[in-house]
């Protein structure tokens, strides 16, 4: 119950007859700021990635869907990958404001695992870092690019290394496309 109301009451309990009263104003607490994945442009510089998706290769077959959302107050996204194969992944992407660094840690099903760091460059998200799977469980270094192009499409083409960052060969190559529109 706010401060005026108490008076009121408290008022028109002591004497039952006529009350005067004396309006006080209500607690003023000021609402608390807005997360600041909502405000910092930052956190945003990935949301044309945002979306549903299906997924090709560039000869036109597509390998599978993904849907990316945003979530924790825009401060997180999170990616749902399904191949054609029904195998799974999942990803969380966040800025981090410490190291001024986007980050993406990628986890599936058949125990692949990425940890890739970076940020915007010349339009792109560049995140590098590695990758250990299966066929690798050494690991590598590991970095992969995401443009969005002209018509509204996003390309994301992943790198491998073997020799730390030496030399450089194409690991996949997808291109997105907006669920229910044409490839």
């Amino acid at each position: 119950m706010s401060k005026w109301m108490i008076s009121i009451v408290s008022a028109l309990s002591l004497g039952g007859g006529m009350a005067t009263v004396v309006a006080q104003e209500p607690d003023a607490t000021p609402p608390p700021p807005p997360p600041p994945c909502e405000t910092d442009a930052r956190h945003s510089q990935f949301d044309f990635w945002v979306g549903q998706w299906d997924v090709f290769i560039a000869d036109g077959r597509q390998v599978g869907t993904n849907t990316i959302s945003k979530t924790e107050s825009d401060c997180l996204l999170v990616e749902k990958w399904t191949s054609v194969r029904n195998n799974t992944g999942t990803s969380i992407n966040y800025f981090d404001p410490l190291a001024e660094k986007w980050v993406q840690v990628w986890v599936s099903a058949d125990r692949t695992i990425i940890d890739i760091r970076g940020g915007l460059q010349d339009g792109s998200m560049l995140l590098e870092g590695t990758i250990i799977d299966t066929d690798n469980p050494a690991g590598a270094a590991f970095r992969g690019t995401w443009t969005l192009l002209d018509d509204g499409r996003v390309r994301q083409f992943f790198e491998l290394s073997t020799d730390e960052g030496e030399t450089w060969a194409a690991w996949f190559e997808g291109f997105y496309v907006r669920r229910g529109e044409s490839s």
